[in-house]
């Protein structure tokens, strides 16, 4: 509505238009990601039914003994795409494309349409995500499932020397649930191999998720490979250790009818605060729930078995938890840049107001004074005109110059600079032998990327010297109210890059040496990490785009006000030698004007003051993940 407003009265340049359109991308695909990693049979499949699909009245993911999820599934929401679940073949890991790109080829995934009405369907559909194939022990190896030097972790061959693997590398299921449609995004992970055999999987999704749910059974606590699970992929020094949950469930298992319910509440106790201590978590983020009683409560809708298996406090916190803190830095972004538009606009008003100003006491001048002193004020707007229009070469001088410097600022930020590095990193870790000076390649990498920022930032605080002087200038010469727009932070991009360091730094220790050695799989790590080190250089590059544009807009908005301004001069001019009533019917129009001005000024505030309200959308996720029963319709 505001953009619509802003295009209907002339008010939108390219700048405030660009403010607008990334901030309602955002607003419209800014997700809440939370990760559900557990070993296999930890119950972490009935979880996920038990918070999500309980409407339903029945099961929907997969969940019977053994290893039900065999590949990750991602459940979301998109409504430009029909209800589905898409599957991308397992075969897909031979080739080089990461599995971003994957993303955005879509008839290469498998399609299942999706009826959101007929549970049965969808809890039919669902099934494919377990699908497996036998293959040789050699294509095993090819996909990463099957390991020389780890014969532990391989899967079992069968007497016809074939193994089981996942048939699907990767799952999307689109489905319009409540919280998905919100911005929740469901990341559903394999047991502990089919994780380390992903590594866009370890380093890219699980580390980006803004939540993870570690999922332990309550009888057994903390096993040997629930605790490799932790270490080498969910805790790292660039985890936020608020940001993991830990699950104990299946604590139906404790209830014990030869033991009191104080018994039985002592020894979870006793369990909850053992895994918060080797895990080095507060007791608080560790909850015992059992996620099988809490799908039959709400099934049956028990209220008191549903207490009992201590679901909605799991629920609580999600929603209070991770689901508030988004919204909460979501509303900030969204004060921030409709702050910075309404500034802008808010600048061009300004201008017109005080040409109107101008304009109303050089005719107010006029009045009275004969055709001699009407022909001497044109010829002097006249002149002002075209020593205005003489004054372009200079801006356009100084655009050169900036645009020099800006295109420096694109090479170190663009694609080619990324791509270079990564080849360079890729022919490292392809040398022969045990990666030994694996540390040390990707250390030379990311201080080359680190210098490379700083670079940028460097030219981008010259470039912002440059545009605070030059809009001084003008200002003085002409009157403008140009300002130079905030500098972008290239800063913060340099943390970013250290964060995704150390998520990597945590594969490249001696555990994964071996694998380091096999060179599609150092391939594979490559790609995972060019894809995520892609959207800090495009995150970089398009903030550096708007800052551009900010300020280029800026100054086309007031040249181009400035030159209607001498158009309606001379035009009221012409009007007042032709009749004598036209001096006063002018001066009634500008005034009509200014009036008209402070109304758009007034409706610019009330349309701005409904975005950046801090009621808005507060509370719907707590709401709504509240719910006993969510049902999707």
């Amino acid at each position: 509505m505001l953009g619509e407003w802003l295009k209907d009265h002339d008010l939108i340049d390219s700048g405030v238009e660009e403010r607008l359109r990334r901030l309602e991308g955002q607003m419209r695909s800014d997700k809440v990601m939370v990760a559900f990693v557990a070993e296999f049979s930890r119950g972490k499949s009935e979880l996920i039914n038990a918070i999500f699909f309980a409407g339903y009245k029945r099961r929907i993911m997969p969940a019977s003994a053994g290893r039900t999820t065999m590949c990750p599934t991602e459940l979301g929401y998109d409504a430009e795409v029909p209800p589905c679940l898409r599957l991308l073949p397992i075969e897909t890991r031979l080739q080089t494309q990461p599995l971003m790109e994957w993303r955005m080829v879509p008839e290469k995934w498998h399609r299942v349409d999706l009826d959101v009405n007929d549970p049965a369907q969808l809890a039919q559909a669902f099934e494919k995500v377990s699908e497996v194939r036998r293959v040789p022990v050699e294509e095993a190896r090819a996909l990463g499932f099957w390991h020389d030097d780890a014969p532990e972790d391989n899967p079992i061959a069968g007497a016809d020397g074939l193994v089981e693997v996942p048939r699907w590398r990767h799952a999307l299921i689109n489905i319009a649930h409540p919280l998905l449609k919100q911005g929740l995004v469901i990341l559903d992970t394999p047991g502990l191999n089919a994780i380390g055999a992903e590594p866009e999987l370890t380093v890219n999704l699980i580390p980006q998720a803004h939540a993870v749910v570690f999922i332990l059974a309550a009888d057994t606590g903390v096993t040997k490979s629930d605790l490799a699970i932790w270490r080498e992929h969910l805790i790292s020094e660039s985890s936020e250790a608020d940001s993991r949950l830990v699950v104990l469930n299946k604590i139906d298992t404790m209830w014990d009818a030869l033991s009191t319910p104080a018994q039985v509440q002592a020894q979870i106790d006793r369990q909850r605060k053992g895994t918060a201590e080797i895990l080095g978590l507060k007791v608080h983020q560790v909850i015992p729930v059992s996620g099988q009683k809490g799908l039959l409560a709400k099934v049956n809708s028990d209220v008191e078995l549903l207490k009992a298996s201590n679901l909605p406090v799991l629920e609580q916190a999600l929603a209070h938890g991770v689901l508030d803190q988004r919204q909460k830095i979501l509303r900030a972004s969204v004060a921030s840049n409709i702050s910075e538009l309404s500034t802008e606009v808010t600048r061009v008003l300004g201008i017109r107001r005080r040409d109107l100003a101008d304009q109303m006491v050089e005719l107010k001048g006029l009045r009275g004074k004969n055709t001699s002193v009407i022909r001497h004020m044109r010829a002097r707007i006249e002149q002002e005109q075209a020593e205005f229009d003489a004054s372009g070469a200079k801006i356009h001088a100084v655009r050169s110059v900036h645009l020099k410097l800006l295109r420096d600022v694109f090479d170190l930020l663009g694609t080619a600079t990324l791509k270079k590095e990564m080849g360079a990193l890729t022919g490292a870790l392809r040398t022969p032998g045990l990666k030994l000076g694996v540390r040390k390649a990707y250390a030379q990498t990311f201080e080359r990327l680190r210098e490379g920022l700083r670079r940028a930032e460097k030219i981008s605080g010259e470039i912002q010297t440059m545009l605070t002087g030059t809009f001084r200038q003008l200002n003085a010469e002409y009157g403008f109210s140009l300002q130079a727009p905030r500098e972008p932070d290239l800063a913060r991009y340099e943390r970013d890059l250290d964060l995704v360091e150390r998520s990597h730094n945590q594969y490249l220790g001696v555990s994964n040496a071996l694998k380091l050695a096999q060179p599609e799989f150092a391939d594979r790590l490559v790609r995972a990490l060019a894809t995520r080190l892609r959207v800090i250089y495009e995150s970089a590059l398009g903030e550096v785009e708007l800052w551009n544009k900010s300020a280029a807009a800026q100054l086309d908005a007031q040249l181009r006000e400035r030159r209607r301004n001498f158009g309606r001069r001379l035009e009221a001019i012409e009007r007042i030698q032709q009749a004598a009533s036209g001096l006063d019917d002018r001066i009634t129009e500008i005034e009509s004007q200014e009036s008209a001005l402070d109304e758009l000024d007034a409706k610019l505030t009330e349309l701005t003051a409904a975005l950046t309200s801090a009621q808005l959308m507060t509370g719907r996720f707590a709401a709504t993940a509240a719910r006993p029963a969510l049902k999707t319709a």
